[in-house]
């Protein structure tokens, strides 16, 4: 078999995944090239690349969802090879097939593969003729209501409506009764078409507490298909992965292998080529059934390349160019254990909102034996309502998974991000939580645990204030005395002649305010060192971020970085215009219907509008019975986080 020559090869994804492809092929001497919308311009993968094409538009469907506009790119830059990264055509069998009739190599299985494996449903009838066993459901071509209602009724309540062509948790949605199948089926349909351009949806078992295990496949042009291991995916909220870990905690090695083994012959049942997921649900009982298998590079590959010592997006690029895998089935390692979390730009403490903004400040964790940081971002990077919110992944490796687990707590404690909600303190509790040290997992781990993971805001300490107004004050611009800086009026300590010197600032952080008033004889002394706030008292020293960017101080605090800012009270009280009973938008996005008219009486709970946000729908709901006054939006229109959609009068 001639192998082809590969000296460019584009990207056609952004983000994490975008950086972390191209940082093997410029190991493996490629150039890269980076494709972007026309408000990734300036992204950090377009930022990395040796080579960028524009493909204009801003959302998904105009610009990296474009067939047409990719294979463009590739041409115009010399590319031979497409890697699709996972998400957006990563699992579209006509981008695959374009990619190769326009005489390009496409880094991942055949059409064919995708078309088998890449479909849900046909996947599910698949492994039922293979005997695989299967989650009861129904993966038919009908997609008509009554019959989604008629398979419900069959298979009981509660199920899960699954996109048939994509995965992620877009388009998933949990149904507990007949009644809600209609709202929940029309609306995971609006988001599987807007995530993968397909619709269609199955239906199956919403199977109580299992552990989401999935094995991690290869196979290369010459019949050989190995099994790397299994991933254990428990940890999820919205059906969207959180926390991976590799080997699963507690899986016997007989059933490491029949696992394994079965998801071999599923790929070589199609013929597959490249790197695959099969994903199982695994009961207390040790028995699995397929769920679906993913015919991509997953999100969570680098905790399989850290037990194995394995570059997948190498073998990638290898295996396009007709390599044979270089190892056998019993040359595969498993060495200690990986943990890897997904960080993301959302605020847990209101739904997990996604949140959009600007990294006014953005530290990752120190590099070291063992820790792993895969981002798509830097300091001074928007984060944008039009693509999934995910910033990157933290990765520890251990010896064994507690020392993995101490490892990534640690990297958790030096990651600082200000400007936007993050989920890192989400993160950071999960970690920590004894359930998780004692490896109690399932896929309701978090809705289980969810009042010691999401705790209600406790009000800001003392310490907090006393520690922020000193950052503030230290931080502010000198006065204009450069002349002199010994002056006393070149300092902000509050000199009172005759008198202790004393300061008072007023601050508000996160909607709460506070006045502080400080002595400078007071005991310990807390001091701006560079970007450090260091406080010294009794011989003891503690340190802590504090950044100041324009009118805004970024403090770090308990595993948080919480912006501060000087609060005028009297200007705040003058400004106090709040529309009475107006609902605003919690984020910046589309709005994708309004299913109410002005007069119209509501009860509490009825959706008044549905928003779009980062390929995810978000229903606006009346918080109490009343009546639609005015309504401030429509169909289509794009709004700002904090306008004013729909005002209500109770």
């Amino acid at each position: 078999m001639s192998r082809p020559t590969l000296t460019t090869l584009l990207v056609a994804n952004r983000g994490e995944i975008a950086c972390r492809v191209m940082r093997t092929a410029k190991a493996m001497g490629l150039t890269t090239v980076a494709v972007h919308s026309a408000i990734d311009r300036d992204a950090r993968h377009s930022r990395e690349a040796d080579i960028r094409v524009d493909l204009g538009g801003s959302k998904a469907a105009d610009s990296y969802l474009m067939i047409d506009k990719l294979i463009a790119a590739a041409h115009a830059s010399g590319a031979q090879a497409i890697h699709p990264g996972y998400g957006f055509l990563s699992e579209n069998a006509d981008f695959a097939r374009a990619v190769q009739a326009a005489g390009l190599l496409f880094l991942g299985p055949p059409a064919s593969a995708i078309d088998a494996m890449g479909s849900k449903s046909a996947a599910k009838a698949l492994m039922e003729a293979a005997g695989v066993p299967l989650v009861p459901g129904y993966h038919g071509q009908a997609q008509d209501l009554d019959t989604f209602l008629d398979a419900a009724a069959r298979i009981g309540y509660p199920v899960l409506l699954k996109a048939s062509a994509g995965g992620g948790g877009k388009g998933m949605k949990v149904v507990e009764a007949p009644e809600h199948m209609s709202d929940a089926l029309a609306s995971a349909q609006r988001e599987a078409q807007a995530a993968f351009g397909d619709a269609r949806m199955l239906v199956e078992k919403y199977v109580l507490a299992p552990r989401h295990v999935e094995i991690q496949v290869f196979a290369d042009q010459h019949g050989h298909c190995l099994y790397l291991n299994e991933r254990d995916c428990s940890i999820q909220r919205r059906h969207q992965k959180v926390v991976e870990e590799a080997p699963a905690p507690g899986l016997s090695a007989e059933l490491r292998r029949a696992m394994g083994e079965a998801a071999v012959r599923a790929a070589q049942a199609i013929g597959y080529v490249g790197a695959g997921t099969v994903e199982f649900l695994l009961d207390a009982r040790g028995e699995f059934f397929f769920m679906e298998m993913n015919t991509r590079l997953q999100v969570e590959h680098p905790v399989t390349e850290a037990i194995t010592g394995l570059d997948l997006v190498a073998w990638q690029i290898r295996v396009a160019c007709a390599e044979a895998l270089p190892i056998s089935q019993e040359e595969v390692a498993l060495n200690g254990h990986a943990i890897e979390v997904r960080l993301y730009a959302e605020d847990p403490a209101h739904q997990f909102l996604p949140a959009t903004g600007t990294l006014a400040v953005y530290r990752e964790s120190t590099p070291g034996p063992g820790r792993r940081v895969d981002s798509g971002v830097s300091e001074g990077d928007t984060v944008s309502p039009f693509y999934d919110p995910m910033l990157g992944k933290l990765i520890a490796w251990g010896e064994d998974r507690e020392q993995a687990r101490l490892r990534l707590l640690a990297m958790l404690d030096e990651f600082a991000i200000g400007g936007l909600k993050t989920n890192i303190a989400f993160l950071r509790r999960i970690l920590a939580h004894p359930a998780f040290a004692a490896a109690e997992l399932d896929t309701g781990f978090i809705a289980r645990h969810q009042d010691e993971l999401l705790p209600a805001l406790d009000a800001r300490s003392a310490s907090f204030w006393e520690a922020a107004a000193h950052a503030w004050l230290q931080s502010e611009p000198q006065a204009p005395r450069q002349d002199d800086p010994t002056s006393p009026w070149a300092t902000h300590n509050g000199l009172r002649l005759g008198l202790p010197a004393r300061s008072c600032v007023h601050l508000q952080c996160a909607g709460s305010e506070q006045a502080v008033a400080l002595e400078r004889s007071a005991p310990g002394t807390w001091r701006l060192e560079g970007e450090q706030l260091c406080h010294d008292h009794d011989g003891l020293r503690q340190r802590r971020l504090a950044v100041r960017r324009g009118d805004k101080l970024y403090l770090q605090w308990q595993g948080e970085l919480h912006a501060i800012s000087r609060h005028d009270p009297i200007s705040a009280a003058e400004a106090s215009h709040i529309h009475q009973g107006g609902l605003s938008a919690p984020m910046n996005g589309s709005i994708v219907r309004v299913l109410v008219t002005p007069g119209q009486t509501v009860q509490a709970g009825t959706a008044l509008v549905v928003l779009e946000a980062m390929k995810m729908e978000h229903s606006i709901r009346a918080p109490q019975d009343g009546t639609v006054n005015a309504l401030f939006c429509q169909e289509g229109d794009m709004v700002s986080e904090g306008a004013v959609l729909v005002e209500m009068q109770a």
